[in-house]
């Protein structure tokens, strides 16, 4: 099946270099292959260099290189833009900070001819040998280890929610049978778009073996945002976009799976900024303590902390307050021993 590969980009110039010699270094032929760089209002020199490597394209290229150049719309709106473009019958997505290894694009269509269609085909995201990270992204990548970790062994299943778009494969038709993705979402795009897919009985399949390094870099400030949009986001998902299985699950989650200190945390700080801004700021003097002293027990019970905490927060704020919050996980406890 002919592959197009969609790649967004902003301002990462050097890091969308390498990706693409990741790409030429494929075991895969590449035949009939298209790498769709969609550059979303880069101001770095990004648009350029794409247009004169356009160019510069000769029979021996290994793929074909399609630039598509845009004002910044963010990320949802630059892979619709490549969804238009794209002429393959399999979309394979890729992060500009996700490094393919040499067997990536071979894994992803072994998958799809042995599993057949109707499959969505994620690879992991590891670290890179060698890549040093600040210590907030370090802990958020041994979460996504312990992730994959557990789907290799069996443990349960890869869903939606683990539809991440630096590394993920799937027929092009069911991507414009669902509408691509809700531009209106800057943070989880992605999941709220396999959401979608899910419902229209497509499978996540993982295979460890389509391995993307991850040269992940964000700040401090950006990073705590993360949790908090989507907890956000996963009241809109639940309020606005049918998905009523969605809160339900959370609260299940943070009553039953999540740790000791993690609820007592939440119940001592949420909604009480206050309290949430000293809290957070001592939470982060442990794990660089811990960091420094090589007791990693400590960053990595902190920085759950401080995550789990802002996912949370996001989710009373988009409810309405701590009150709601509270109320919907005790209403989800009572319809749990009542099942």
């Amino acid at each position: 099946m002919r592959l197009s590969i969609i790649l967004p980009t902003y301002n990462r110039l050097d890091r969308l270099r390498r990706v693409l010699v990741g790409l030429e270094r494929q075991t895969d032929p590449l035949t009939e292959t298209e790498v769709i760089v969609i550059s979303d209002g880069s101001s770095d020199g990004t648009d350029a260099w794409l247009a004169g490597r356009a160019r510069a394209a000769t029979p021996e290229t290994r793929f074909r290189l399609t630039p598509i150049f845009q004002p910044n719309q963010g990320v949802a709106a630059a892979r619709n833009a490549g969804l238009r473009q794209a002429a393959g019958g399999l979309v394979l997505f890729i992060d500009d900070d996700v490094v393919p290894a040499p067997q990536l694009v071979a894994e992803h269509r072994t998958t799809h001819a042995a599993r057949g269609d109707g499959v969505i085909v994620l690879g992991p995201m590891l670290t890179p040998p060698g890549f040093r990270m600040q210590p907030w992204v370090r802990w958020e990548q041994a979460m996504l280890a312990k992730q994959y970790d557990s789907m290799v062994a069996g443990q349960w299943a890869p869903t939606a929610r683990q539809f991440y778009t630096g590394n993920t494969s799937l027929a092009r038709r069911y991507l414009m049978e669902a509408g691509g993705f809700d531009a209106t979402f800057r943070r989880a795009e992605d999941v709220e778009l396999a959401y979608r897919l899910a419902q229209r009985g497509l499978c996540f399949v993982f295979n460890p073996n389509a391995i993307g390094y991850h040269y992940a870099e964000r700040s401090f400030r950006s990073w705590l945002q993360i949790p908090y949009m989507y907890g956000r986001n996963d009241v809109i998902f639940t309020r606005e976009k049918g998905q009523h299985w969605l809160l339900p699950t959370i609260w299940d989650e943070y009553a039953h799976a999540r740790h000791t200190f993690i609820r007592g945390l939440v119940r001592l700080c949420l909604d009480r900024p206050p309290l949430t801004g000293p809290v957070l700021l001592a939470l982060r003097v442990i794990a660089a303590l811990g960091d420094r002293l090589g007791i990693e027990t400590l960053p990595r019970l902190a920085y759950s902390g401080i995550f789990n905490l802002r996912h949370y927060q996001g989710i009373a704020d988009e409810l309405g307050g701590r009150d709601a919050f509270f109320r919907g996980a005790r209403e989800q406890v009572g319809r749990r021993r009542d099942s």
